[in-house]
């Protein structure tokens, strides 16, 4: 056998590294968002192991933007999954029907597991799938945006077909700002409609302007209106806040429903680290930009190896907030427990060095 061909049987048997059809594939099904939608194709990437999976902002504001989610926030968002199914008053192992599958991932699909939720989707994106779904599957509670979903119940009533949907469903308005008028229509059901707000970057957040996390935070921007903040970090979306209560919720005073989003977010300045050095608290910042889209700066006199993260929050006026650890600032800390984690991981093989 010549060289060339000992190298080859050689790499056949005992290379370490997998080949294309080795490697391990996780697809829509896996991600639990194999439903279709009428604004995406389907394209394979290769993903890293550092992350639990790969999403994508809604678009709603500009172009969409790559989302990592880490395999540290996946515990978060399926405590806020089982606060947002007890106050919604659904039980584990529900028929939930997703019309929009993008959704799944705000939730992540290890919350819906962890909940035993049956997920169900639309054969297509459209308003008479959705009826259709309603008819046939007969689901318990229903995740989408609230118009979207209004417009097919109104679609259903002049078809006919109203009295086939089940009655008393739960309806999880979700995706864009609630549409106050869904209310009077899912009552020609019995349909109870609560106004879920979250996004991509952080899970959901609040149900009927009650938070779900114990890590939200709000900030003053203007008269009636506040930034809200998830562990340190800003949603991007101001909301008007009332003792009066939320429309769906009188205990809740985040009113989810009413969003302004302003060109210019608050300054978030780290000033207290559990880290222990300098490059490990740069890493971090990169690392938020890069997988939130969030800018943090780090304070020039950055106390390290801290007790608890200590975040001061800086408006345009100059006007300053502490948000402090380590309930206030769980996300950021899972963060840079993962940022931490994937340092941790030695990479001697040249090909992840990049050496020649």
């Amino acid at each position: 056998m010549d060289k060339v061909s000992e190298l080859k049987a050689f790499l056949e048997e005992f290379g370490t590294a997998p080949t294309l059809e080795e490697m391990k594939r996780r697809d829509l099904k896996e991600k639990g968002i194999d439903g279709p939608t009428g604004a995406h194709v389907i394209e394979e990437i290769h993903t890293p192991f550092n992350f639990a999976y790969i999403t994508t902002t809604t678009g709603t504001m500009a172009f969409q933007n790559l989302v990592g989610v880490t395999h540290n926030e996946i515990a978060g968002r399926i405590e806020a999954a089982r606060e947002m199914f007890s106050l919604a008053g659904l039980k584990k192992g529900c028929r939930l029907l997703i019309s929009y599958p993008p959704l799944v991932s705000v939730f992540s699909k290890a919350a819906l597991d962890a909940l035993e939720v049956q997920t169900e989707f639309l054969i297509r994106s459209e308003r008479d799938a959705f009826i259709l779904a309603m008819c046939e599957k007969q689901p318990q509670a229903v995740a989408g945006e609230s118009t979207f979903m209004k417009k097919a119940l109104e679609d259903a009533e002049g078809m006919g077909l109203l009295e086939s949907f089940p009655k008393g469903c739960v309806f999880l308005a979700a995706g864009t700002p609630l549409d106050i008028e869904f209310l009077e229509t899912a009552k020609k059901i019995d349909g109870k409609v609560h106004d879920l707000y979250g996004c991509q970057e952080f899970g959901f957040l609040t149900l009927d302007g009650v938070p779900l996390r114990k890590d939200l935070t709000l900030i003053p921007r203007e008269e009636g209106y506040q930034d809200l903040y998830v562990g340190g970090l800003s949603t991007g979306d101001c909301f008007a806040v009332s003792e009066k209560g939320h429309v769906c919720n009188p205990d809740g005073k985040i009113l989810t429903y009413s969003r302004k989003r302003h060109n210019t977010e608050c300054e978030v300045i780290l000033k207290k680290t559990t880290a222990n050095g300098l490059p490990t608290a740069r890493r971090l910042a990169r690392t938020i930009l890069r997988l939130k889209a969030k800018f943090i700066s780090l304070d020039k006199d950055l106390e390290f190896g801290a007790e608890a993260t200590q975040l001061l929050i800086r408006n345009q006026k100059g006007e300053e907030w502490y948000v402090e650890g380590p309930v206030k600032t769980q996300l950021f800390d899972e963060l840079m427990q993962a940022q931490i984690d994937y340092q941790s991981r030695g990479k001697s093989d040249p090909v992840w060095l990049k050496e020649r």
